[in-house]
Parts: structure tokens; C-alpha cells; sequence
């Protein structure tokens, strides 16, 4: 299913965690370490996704680091115009606050962008996007097919 966030009143500070762990738009000459991550940590489907993001102007991808590693990442505007994802976080620094921050970054930067509201498409964890964003899921969109029943598949 999709989830419809409304960016009218969105206006989340959001700020860095740590001084550990910093939260910033990524930078061109980043896309090969930033996709290999997105890659080797998240499967092809998501790195296709994350490197599109590097064809935006600007650069539609947002990026969490640790020691100068990268552990999580959030795209938008990549699959569809208005939409938000993917994101994923290492596993082991999940819980840590780190997705909400690049949700929260990556959703006022699309309300900065002009947008009104962010749809995730068919979304995981509901629950998530509930509290963090007062994301509501579009009904119609349970039965119906969504943009990703386009992708190839493939037998292995």
C-alpha cells in the first residue's frame, strides 16, 4: 500500500544526532561509494533507485555517517515525481533515531522543493510513517496495482 504525507505544516526542525553521526545531502563526486553502499547493503532494485537521485538537480538523496562510513541513506523524487524512498539504515544502528532524521530532511526538502504532499509507495512499516510523518494510507491504493507491479521480473 501508499501512504500520503501532508507537507503543508511541515516544518520539522530536523538537526544532526551527534557529533558521531552526521546527516547531509550527498555530493556528486559521492554517487559510486553511495550506490555500491546502497548496493551491496540494500540489493539492485535500491541502488537503481539511489543512483536516479544523482540525476536530479539537485541531488535528491540524503545520507547518514559514522566515522566517515556510510550507514543509512533516504532518496526522493526517484521512481515518481512526489515520491519518497528508498531509505535503509545499517541494521545495526537502527532504532537510533537515524531514519527519522533523513525522513524528516528528505520530506522538508521536498516541501522546500514545492510539493504539497510526499506519497511513499508501497510502504513496510506503516507504523513508522504514522508517527514520524502523520503518514495516512491511501485506500485506494490496496487493491489496485501501484508503479512497482511495472518492474521486470526475473527468473534467477
Amino acid at each position: 500500500m501508499d501512504m500520503l504525507i501532508n507537507l503543508y505544516n511541515f516544518d520539522e526542525n530536523t538537526k544532526n544526532l551527534n557529533d558521531e553521526i552526521l546527516i547531509k545531502k550527498a555530493l556528486a563526486p559521492d554517487q559510486y561509494k553511495i550506490v555500491k553502499f546502497v548496493k551491496d547493503n540494500f540489493g539492485d532494485s535500491w541502488a537503481s533507485e539511489c543512483k536516479c537521485a544523482f540525476s536530479n538537480n539537485p541531488i535528491t538523496c540524503f545520507i547518514a555517517i559514522r566515522h566517515r562510513k556510510i550507514i543509512g541513506f533516504a532518496c526522493y523524487d526517484v521512481t515518481c515525481k512526489d515520491f519518497f524512498g528508498p531509505m535503509g539504515v545499517l541494521e545495526d544502528f537502527r532504532k537510533k533515531g537515524i531514519g527519522t532524521v533523513l525522513l524528516k530532511k528528505s520530506l522538508l526538502s521536498m516541501k522546500e522543493s514545492g510539493y504539497a504532499y510526499a506519497i511513499v509507495g508501497s510502504v513496510g512499516p506503516t507504523k513508522f510513517y504514522e508517527k514520524e510523518a502523520n503518514a495516512i494510507l491511501i485506500e485506494s491504493s490496496k487493491h489496485n496495482k501501484n508503479v512497482y507491479s511495472r518492474m521486470i521480473e526475473m527468473e534467477n
